[in-house]
């Protein structure tokens, strides 16, 4: 059901995308040229500029029609540099929305199309295969739908095919096996489904053809990423050998890498499905009677051992909890829960910390700073001088999973990755099984958190140009893990409470609300990986943070308003916030209502701009909310936070200054 909404939505944007470029487009540019010339180049680009329906940053403002060269225009470049055709369009990360017109194939001579991370929505135009001179195509963490058009299988110089983060559907087309130049194919985050052409199939004329097939051609290829689709079938040999291969998070059959849970493969079509037995009729459905017969009985005879096991279960568990009450953590040992083996590889280069160094530093874990139904968070100190944060997870050892264990070393991973001067550093782990421990360790900002500044004391410490130095800070930490990191990372719960400062007040997220969800009632039941097999129940975690980088958009835009309101926003009354401010939001004459009354020299101008950048990140459709690549953009253009225009927003400081020079 979610695939046949995904694709009647698709159809629906298509549909939108063919009326406005029906409008936007000239005459002329509709009819097949007689002769290529520069004219075409500013015909396509015009064409692609008025497909383009937002354009806050305003990339496309010099594009003017009435140009005979466009070789000045943003993003653009010629060769020769003034006066020749266009080799280069360049608008990555430019916040454009809009689609992306047919006249692109005009572009005859165009070498590089880099239009990734907008939002570009609609279909990927079946003209872009008329770019025979295309080398680098990036369309990739736009909003794509639809099939990927095989005429890209015409661009036969191309090297780099960029597309992920798109939500483009159908199969991988079988002309992709065209392009002998291709190094690099990133297709991953996107619904494809079907076979990756080249596989061991029924499209296979005989086993030793294998190598002439699809992406098996690709002798040059070196560079593919096809993780988080819905992919079914086998892994083509051939590409088993290709340097940088990355293919979890699909649907295929007996390969020994992470596959998607079984509840979404479920969900495939059953054309999807016939790709993997290479049937498409009823005929390949037929069994033999006796296969049916056999099947039945085993099939009840393992419902009776299954029903058998869940009566024995349940009344040990009945004896168990009338007994006397066992530390959790000695109830069973981790080697009798264990059923599979954990590559601890994934976390070499993390630092292991012992128990027991980890009790010394944080007074035999008496230290305790925070606690929940599901961790427990300790205060301490190194031998080194450093303060850290302990975060022990509490769980019995019979509800730690194999998947759980997994995922906790992924996530121990994907944490240690984070290299930023505005995210607390992990120190290391802690993995130990006598008393049963799983615990992982952060710098310790000791200047406490952003809410506690503002909602716990007078607020006095944090001015509007400290306010505004947080506001940046954090702004640009959001921009590097949704758009500079792959796959994009977001924060499991970003609150003010997540935001800590050090002393000289730069903010460090520390996500430990991350750490709660992993161990939840829920999560635990999820399932259990058995030796490399599916994950079962539970959304792979990379793929979840790709998924909520809007709903960090939206709650930054509820930590500016607490600092330029002074007004809690705990998760019970972000609504009540939100809705207060909007009542001011729509009118800037009132912006001044939403600021807190202890602040003093507020800067009207920032202040516009700060609740501008509001407007746009409390959006109430996600999909409306800018990247946080342009919301840090506004305000690192529009946000002075020198000293100087402190000091003019006051007359009396003004005064003081001047009295002081004097």
């Amino acid at each position: 059901m979610a695939r046949l909404q995904l694709g009647v939505s698709g159809l629906l944007v298509v549909g939108l995308g063919c009326v406005l470029l029906a409008a936007a487009s000239e005459p002329a540019a509709a009819s097949e040229p007689a002769a290529v010339s520069i004219s075409d180049d500013v015909a396509a680009l015009i064409a692609f500029k008025r497909a383009i329906y937002k354009d806050p940053l305003a990339k496309l403002s010099d594009w003017n029609s009435s140009d005979t060269v466009p070789c000045l225009w943003s993003g653009v470049s010629c060769s020769p540099p003034l006066d020749g055709r266009v080799v280069t369009l360049d608008l990555s990360n430019s916040s454009l929305t809009g689609f992306l017109a047919p006249q692109i194939g005009l572009l005859s001579s165009l070498h590089k199309l880099l239009l990734d991370q907008n939002t570009l929505v609609g279909s990927i135009p079946r003209e872009i295969g008329k770019l025979q001179n295309l080398t680098v195509l990036n369309l990739g963490t736009n909003q794509l739908v639809g099939a990927i058009p095989s005429e890209v299988g015409d661009m036969r110089r191309i090297t780099t095919i960029d597309l992920h983060a798109n939500r483009l559907n159908g199969t991988i087309p079988l002309e992709l096996g065209r392009l002998t130049n291709l190094t690099e194919l990133r297709l991953n985050n996107n619904s494809l489904t079907g076979t990756i052409p080249g596989s061991n199939d029924s499209i296979m004329v005989s086993a030793s053809s294998e190598d002439q097939i699809g992406l098996c051609q690709l002798a040059q290829l070196t560079d593919i990423d096809l993780s988080y689709n819905f992919l079914v079938g086998e892994i083509p040999t051939c590409l088993k050998q290709i340097q940088r291969l990355s293919m979890e998070g699909n649907c295929f059959q007996n390969n020994d890498i992470l596959n998607r849970p079984i509840e979404q493969c479920e969900n495939i079509t059953v054309t999807d499905k016939d790709h993997i037995t290479g049937g498409s009729g009823d005929k390949s459905m037929i069994q033999p009677l006796w296969l049916l017969i056999l099947e039945v009985i085993v099939g009840v005879s393992v419902l009776s051992m299954l029903t058998l096991c869940a009566i024995a279960g349940l009344r040990r568990r009945k004896a168990r909890s009338s007994g006397d009450g066992v530390p959790w953590t000695r109830a069973i040992s981790w080697k009798e829960n264990t059923v599979i083996s954990i590559d601890d590889d994934l976390l070499g280069n993390v630092p292991k910390m012992t128990r027991q160094e980890l009790a010394e530093a944080c007074e035999d874990f008496s230290n305790i700073i925070g606690s929940s139904h599901e961790t427990v968070v300790y205060k301490g100190t190194m031998k080194d001088g450093r303060e850290i944060a302990v975060v022990s997870l509490s769980v019995p050892v019979h509800y730690w999973s194999s998947y759980v264990e997994l995922y906790f070393q992924r996530e121990v991973a994907e944490m240690a990755r984070l290299n930023h001067e505005n995210v607390a550093k992990m120190v290391g782990y802690c993995k130990e099984s006598d008393p049963f421990s799983r615990m992982i360790v952060f710098e310790y900002p000791a200047n406490g958190t952003l809410y506690e500044h503002l909602h716990d004391g007078d607020g006095c410490q944090l001015s509007w140009p400290r306010r505004l130095k947080i506001a940046l800070s954090i702004a640009r930490v959001l921009r590097h893990l949704h758009t500079e990191l792959q796959p994009p990372f977001a924060v499991a719960a970003l609150t003010s409470s997540s935001v800590y400062l050090t002393e000289e007040f730069s903010p460090k997220i520390i996500d430990f609300e991350r750490w709660r969800a992993l161990v939840a009632k829920p999560f635990l039941s999820s399932g259990v990986i058995v030796n490399g097999g599916p994950l079962n129940g539970a959304v792979d975690p990379r793929h979840m943070r790709f998924m909520d980088v809007q709903a960090n958009t939206f709650a930054f835009g509820v930590i500016l308003l607490e600092l330029i309101s002074g007004r809690a926003s705990l998760s019970k009354d972000t609504d009540e916030l939100v809705d207060w401010a909007r009542k001011h939001l729509d009118q800037p004459q009132e912006f001044i209502k939403l600021v807190d009354p202890k602040l003093k020299n507020v800067n009207q101008e920032n202040l516009g701009i700060i609740c501008n950048a509001v407007n746009l990140c409390i959006d109430a459709e996600p999909s409306r909310r800018p990247s946080m690549n342009m919301i840090a953009a506004i305000l690192e253009e529009g946000v002075d936070t020198s000293a100087a225009t402190a000091l003019r927003a006051s007359s009396l400081a003004w005064a003081q200054a001047e009295l002081a020079i004097s």
